[in-house]
Formats: structure tokens, C-alpha cells, sequence
């Protein structure tokens, strides 16, 4: 149990450039849709409620579960369906670097791995690794270090929160009491996401982030910008 959450606690955080990416929030701020702790932890609440994260976690769920069973075909379809449903270029980049960053470090670090697992990763990388969605490497890297699906889930919506609440602090700009106030009023709507995440069936996976696409489009304009998103 102890080395579980040692091991997630490290692929919650694992350096793969997410601190460079605020997901639309950054041309909120300058749009003033977002301007103070309430009306961000709004987004992120409505966001965890609704939005795209959700499906990201959902299918972080089946590559879990594909890699623990060496299913490459469903790891691939999987990952395609991930880049279908990005609504805009930069989200789909942010995806693609991130996944792909996490895959190299899987690959690189010097950890107890299974050794099909290893080759499942391998080969996921050989046949277009390059193009692999960050929820589908969280999966991926999850069943490589025996994460269960719960703690996986919330581990993947937790960073989330954690990375785009970082943002919020520079951008609007809040203080750090303000930022760790936020996440930790998200706590309770993380568990209930997590939650309602584990029961969707594959019918199920659909959100409303309308929003998310109109300012991730905005920000791909902007004309001065903290974040490559």
C-alpha cells in the first residue's frame, strides 16, 4: 500500500511540462471571465462536474485496463478516440507532449517493471507514441506500477486541478493561501467525479465543453501569453 501511493504520488507529478499549459484559463483571465478564487474555482468545479476532464479520466480507465491485459488494438483505439474528441489544436499538442513525455520517462526511469508491460509500452511507442494522449500514458504508466483504478483516477483529476489552480495564482493573479484554499475546496467534487468516472460505460463518454473549445481557440490569438495554452 505504501509503495502504491509512493508510486502515484510521483505519477501525479511526474515533470511533464503541464506547468506550461493553462487550458483556456489564461485567455479567460484576460477576457475577465475569470478574475478572483470564486469565479476559477466555478470553472474548475463546472469543469469536474461537465467538461472534458471527465472523459479524460474515464479513458485513462480503459488504457489502464488494456495494459494490464496487453490489449494494444484497444490502447489504439483508445488514443485515437482521445485525438478525435480535442477540440482544438493546442489542446490536442498539450495532450500529444505530455503523453509522450511520460511515455520517455517510463521508458527510461530504473523501476521494478513487468516485463510486458515494458513491451507493451515499447510497442504502443513504435506504432505512433508519438501522438499519445497524456490520459492514455497515465493509464499506461498506472498499471505499470500496480495502481489501482480509484487512486488512479483521482491521482489524474487531482494534478489536473492542482496544475490549472497554479495557473490561476499567476494569472489573476492569488496569493498561495488562495491556490491551496481552492484545491482543497475541490476536494469533495474530485471524490464525486472520481466516482461517477468508474461507473461510465463506453455510451457514456460525452461532456459539455463549449466553453473549454471557445477559449482554448481564443487563446491560439492571443496577442500577449504566459502559456503555450
Amino acid at each position: 500500500m505504501n509503495n502504491q501511493l509512493l508510486s502515484l504520488l510521483q505519477l501525479a507529478f511526474a515533470p511533464v511540462g503541464a506547468y506550461s499549459y493553462s487550458e483556456g484559463i489564461e485567455s479567460l483571465v484576460e477576457a475577465g471571465a475569470i478574475d478572483s478564487e470564486i469565479t476559477l474555482r466555478n470553472w474548475l468545479e463546472n469543469s469536474l462536474q461537465f467538461g472534458a476532464v471527465r472523459v479524460e479520466a474515464a479513458v485513462l480507465v480503459r488504457a489502464l485496463r488494456a495494459a494490464q491485459i496487453g490489449d494494444l488494438t484497444a490502447l489504439t483505439y483508445w488514443n485515437a478516440w482521445a485525438t478525435a474528441a480535442k477540440e482544438t489544436e493546442e489542446l490536442r499538442l498539450q495532450s500529444w507532449q505530455m503523453g509522450r513525455t511520460l511515455l520517455r520517462l517510463l521508458l527510461d526511469l530504473r523501476s521494478p517493471v513487468s516485463s510486458g508491460l515494458t513491451t507493451i509500452v515499447k510497442e504502443f511507442v513504435e506504432s505512433g507514441g508519438n501522438q499519445c494522449n497524456f490520459a492514455i500514458g497515465f493509464g499506461i504508466a498506472a498499471a505499470n506500477w500496480q495502481i489501482e483504478e480509484e487512486a488512479a483516477v483521482l491521482g489524474y483529476l487531482y494534478s489536473w486541478a492542482a496544475n490549472l489552480a497554479s495557473a490561476g495564482v499567476k494569472l489573476i493573479p492569488l496569493g498561495q493561501t488562495a491556490g491551496q484554499q481552492l484545491l482543497l475546496d475541490l476536494q469533495s467534487q474530485i471524490s464525486c467525479t472520481t466516482q461517477e468516472v468508474l461507473k461510465l460505460e463506453d455510451d457514456d463518454l460525452s461532456s459539455c465543453s463549449w466553453g473549454l473549445g471557445l477559449a482554448s481557440m481564443a487563446h491560439e490569438t492571443q496577442y500577449t501569453r504566459l502559456f503555450r495554452s
